[in-house]
């Protein structure tokens, strides 16, 4: 080599990866400053609006002022706040799904409870639910409301994604329902009535769940429903991959000995496979409106289809289209203008019939595509306090011992979900790298 010369080495592929990881950090840390400053703006100014029509004097919008200045640093120190695993501690598995699990945790310096959903990022980059994730969060920063459980904090580590949510004890639907033979119309009416609130909820925030399931309707420590899971654990994953149900060669039907049980043992035989079904990677598709599954689209009137289902379910003991395997569910929903029966063993009130046929139906005729009022007004809901419904007493009152009481849910084994893993690529830290803001939209309504 001559002097005065230079030479060039090639760049690794590692130190490529790292030079794409830094050029998006930086870019999307300045991005982020801009965002976070017209958000100020905007805040700044509809307070001024609101001020201007409230009529108030001089002083009063001083003081006004001064308060949200406040709220705007304290916001501030929230969101350089740093949390991570060593914030909380783990007490207990509360359940399980196909990307991770749902730990009861207790955040170490105020000793509140709280249940952290724990997602494997090399499962959710496998089986494609980034969008899914983001979709997750997004809608439960910005649901705002007594039917939406709401969430705290996100942040992540090189193995796992972690929401923190607050911890409903009184477990979910699905195991409800599994306690009870059946319920009584008048608690039916209940829980069916807060679902409609929710869900109508979500759709006012421009969202469709697609995944309303007994397992997805939590109930908090007064016996009252949230809705949960848009899209993660337990939800849009092979369940909602049609070329899964529709492979069938690999699979043949064998339900004839379910169609000729009788409804008592349809029930018992449901119950025996559901919580199998709810924790395993296929789920099963017996909620799933038809419309779903095909490729012609859909709206957010899919979300009453599975509505219907559940309110069946509730109702009769079992959902309408349950079969032996996830195909022939997959199957009967498709030709539900054959397969949805009533069985005359289990009588229901003609209102009851009415509502679920008018929920499971064509979706252009379905019930719901001309308002929410449309199904508040059906007959089966007369009497129902609509405006209050959340301040009265649950059809069925919720035990809770302790703050961090678990007795509602199912036991599961420990795992090594939060065990030190390997470093695991550039390429997982560039698609998750805009995760880990922490939020504090919940606690902060008033400002954001």
């Amino acid at each position: 080599m001559t002097a005065g010369t230079t030479t060039s080495f090639p760049m690794s592929n590692h130190t490529r990866e790292r030079v794409t990881v830094a050029k998006l950090t930086l870019e999307n840390f300045y991005s982020n400053l801009i965002i976070q400053h017209e958000e100020r703006e905007t805040r700044q100014k509809k307070l001024e609006v609101a001020m201007e029509e409230e009529g108030l004097a001089d002083e009063e919008k001083k003081l006004r002022r001064s308060q949200h200045a406040r709220k705007e640093t304290e916001f501030l120190r929230l969101k350089r706040t740093r949390l991570g695993l060593d914030d909380f501690e783990s007490l207990k598995v509360i359940g399980r799904g196909a990307f991770g699990e749902v730990r009861l945790v207790q955040k170490k310096d105020t000793g509140h409870i709280y249940a952290m959903k724990i997602l494997r990022k090399a499962d959710m980059l496998e089986k494609e639910q980034v969008a899914h994730i983001r979709a997750e969060r997004d809608i439960l920063v910005e649901a705002d409301g007594a039917w939406v459980v709401k969430m705290f904090y996100s942040f992540q580590d090189k193995r796992n994604l972690y929401l923190i949510m607050e911890f409903l004890p009184g477990g979910d639907m699905m195991t409800l329902l599994m306690k009870k033979d059946t319920l009584s119309e008048e608690e039916t009416q209940f829980y069916i009535s807060e679902t409609v609130l929710a869900i109508d909820a979500i759709h006012q925030l421009g969202f469709i769940h697609r995944d309303i399931k007994p397992d997805n309707l939590l109930l908090d420590a007064k016996g009252h429903v949230k809705l949960s899971d848009f899209g993660l654990c337990t939800g849009l994953k092979k369940a909602h991959r049609t070329e899964f149900y529709r492979n069938l060669t690999h699979n043949p039907p064998s339900d004839f000995s379910f169609q000729n049980m009788n409804s008592k043992r349809k029930a018992e035989t449901w119950k025996k496979n559901r919580r199998q079904l709810a924790y395993s990677t296929v789920g099963t598709p017996d909620y799933i409106a038809p419309e779903v599954f095909m490729q012609t689209g859909y709206n957010k009137l899919c979300d009453w289809w599975s509505l219907g289902v559940i309110m069946y379910e509730m109702l009769i003991g079992y959902p309408p289209f349950c079969s032996e395997t996830p195909q022939e569910t997959y199957r009967k929903v498709m030709n539900w203008k054959e397969t949805l029966v009533f069985p005359p063993e289990v009588p229901i009130s003609e209102k009851a019939k009415d509502l679920i046929l008018r929920f499971c139906t064509d979706s252009e005729n379905r019930i719901g595509s001309n308002g929410v009022e449309e199904i508040k007004s059906h007959p089966f809901f007369e009497g129902v306090d609509w405006g209050h419904i959340r301040e009265r007493p649950a059809a069925i009152p919720i035990e809770i011992k302790s703050i961090d009481d678990t007795s509602n849910f199912d036991e599961f084994p420990e795992s090594d979900i939060l065990q030190p893993e390997c470093f695991m690529g550039s390429f997982i830290l560039v698609v998750f790298i805009n995760f880990s803001d922490v939020l504090v939209k919940v606690i902060y309504r008033g400002l954001i």
